[in-house]
């Protein structure tokens, strides 16, 4: 994996876990982090997990020899 799949990656997962505490406990750690839902860091944030998220969708479509090279480098 090149260094933008594992950005994606990781930003991904920190939206399937703030999702995770919304969905358990009704708490939003993004949200509480910058201030609100509605404040600014908060949407660039939801957006850039967003983004990363249909990224990481291709991932799921890549062929085996070029999920190979790009980890080789």
């Amino acid at each position: 994996m090149n260094m933008i799949d594992r950005i994606a990656l990781t930003l991904t997962i920190v939206g399937g876990v703030n999702w995770g505490l919304v969905g358990i406990f009704r708490f939003d750690l993004v949200a509480w982090l910058c201030g609100g839902q509605s404040a600014v860091l908060a949407r660039v944030i939801y957006t850039l997990v967003a983004i990363c998220a249909l990224w990481c969708t291709a991932l799921l479509f890549r062929s085996r020899e070029e999920f190979r090279e790009s980890v080789r480098g």
